[in-house]
């Protein structure tokens, strides 16, 4: 819509992912608005960048500066701006509200686009996990998955959601990573970084190759040339930019409640053809019973699998009476909230002598420093930070300098192979936590591929 016969001002509020993907699909090629500019958040130093006019299209030869998500007020105001758009995820109604409410006060609208305006259709027949909360248990889910379909010798394309956090965006438009060299070269080159590939090293060292990037309409099409399959796994609780012909949402049983009370996961909750309740194993009974109802009352569609994360260790013995220094998921125990995560989980299940706290060891004014101040919730362990080479070597010197006997590392990589990357060695053992889904309820994921091969591949 056009105010006055000019078109409308908008910014992009996102974290470099959703938001760059509601640009291609909604406002590149709309006459009707202006995006005047993206702010970020959630992730370490990427604002002051731009959106390159290689991805911005024709009505964007400058391209669209990105900025600091504290100066959307002022932002607002400079560009006399109409329509504020929230485009990232995890986040709870009250911060939903909270940035609807700045919006406002400042004289804009605030929208939030849906999936008819943001899903790009297949030609082939496509599965998505989703979640209420970031590090509800999606990678278990995509992996289980995998199997499943690969036993019924089909060919699948893991289309990822985007993490674009490199300086060059244009470098990153289409990415296809065939086997795990093809990722560990473009780390080594500071075009990739850890959280990046925290999210698909498991797809690549089992054999599936992966897509992702920022536009999402040519890596759907790119991923469909050789797959009978295409697996959407999510990032975040965010819903999926491809139209799902099946869709799975994992819920947490450790953070009942939250499948009501955070977006975009109360919109997946809603949306899915089947919930995987997941973690029941060390959660009280209450907590799941909880998450049954609450599925039952706002979508009674959909089935329910409940589900455990079996959590394992190649040699207990490492952690058993030993004082342990445990690392976890960055995205997991930071903007997703958790206090703890599959490390902490091993470390106790194992008998460890104790957990050290990591906070005395980290330099003042490391990006790592301020995300403990950002994230105040964080304790006793160790979030993995890297997007570039500067931020890994902060995280081993840390390591290096707990006094510790070993590191649990709760985190989906191998640690040890990303520093052995840049020629860096940790100075005590990394013990790697592995978690896999272990179906606990009639219904299970072999029973949803099934039903799926059945109904969409033949």
């Amino acid at each position: 819509m056009r105010v006055g016969g000019r078109r409308k001002k908008v910014i992009i509020m996102g974290a470099a992912g959703r938001d760059f993907h509601n640009f291609n699909v909604f406002f590149r090629n709309n006459p009707d608005y202006e995006v005047v500019a993206f702010t970020q958040a959630q992730i370490p130093g990427i604002e002051e960048r731009t959106y390159p006019p290689e991805l911005a299209g024709d009505l964007y030869p400058n391209g669209i500066k990105m900025y600091p998500e504290s100066m959307l007020p002022q932002l607002i105001k400079k560009h006399d701006v109409d329509l504020v758009v929230l485009s990232y995820s995890d986040l709870s109604f009250t911060e939903v509200m909270d940035k609807a409410s700045i919006a406002a006060s400042c004289g804009a609208s605030f929208m939030l686009l849906g999936p008819k305006d943001t899903m790009i259709e297949s030609k082939k027949p496509v599965i998505a996990v989703t979640a209420v909360r970031t590090g509800a248990g999606k990678s278990s889910v995509s992996r289980k998955l995998l199997r499943l379909f690969k036993d019924k010798n089909l060919n699948v394309a893991v289309i990822r959601h985007p993490m674009p956090y490199a300086e060059n965006l244009a470098t990153k438009a289409v990415e296809r990573f065939r086997n795990i060299d093809d990722a560990l070269n473009k780390m080594k080159n500071n075009e990739l970084s850890i959280e990046e590939l925290e999210e698909f090293e498991q797809y690549l060292v089992r054999g599936f190759e992966v897509w992702c990037g920022v536009d999402y309409e040519k890596i759907l099409r790119g991923a469909e040339e050789n797959a009978d399959v295409i697996l959407w796994d999510g990032g975040n609780n965010d819903f999926p930019f491809i139209k799902p012909s099946y869709m799975i949402t994992v819920a947490d049983a450790l953070r009942p409640g939250h499948e009501l009370r955070f977006y975009p996961g109360s919109v997946n909750i809603r949306l899915c053809d089947v919930v995987v309740i997941n973690k029941i194993g060390v959660a009280p009974f209450d907590n799941w019973k909880q998450i049954v109802d609450n599925v039952k009352r706002v979508n009674s569609r959909a089935d329910i699998i409940l589900a455990e994360s079996r959590i394992s260790v190649e040699d207990p013995d490492m952690i058993r009476n030993k004082k342990v220094l445990v690392v976890e998921d960055g995205p997991t125990v930071t903007h997703g909230g958790a206090e703890y995560a599959a490390g902490f989980v091993a470390a106790k299940l194992f008998n460890a002598g104790e957990i050290v706290d990591p906070t005395k060891y980290i330099p003042k004014g490391s990006k790592l420093y301020n995300m403990y101040e950002t994230y105040p919730h964080l304790k006793k362990l160790l979030p993995t930070i890297g997007y570039d080479e500067e931020q890994i070597r902060v995280l081993l010197d840390v390591i290096n300098s707990v006094d510790a006997d070993v590191v649990v590392s709760g985190t989906p990589i191998d640690l040890r192979r990303i520093f052995r990357i840049y020629n860096l060695e940790p100075n005590k053992p990394i013990v790697h936590v592995k978690y896999e889904l272990v179906e606990v309820s009639e219904l299970t994921l072999k029973d949803v591929v099934d039903k799926f091969v059945e109904k969409f591949v033949g």
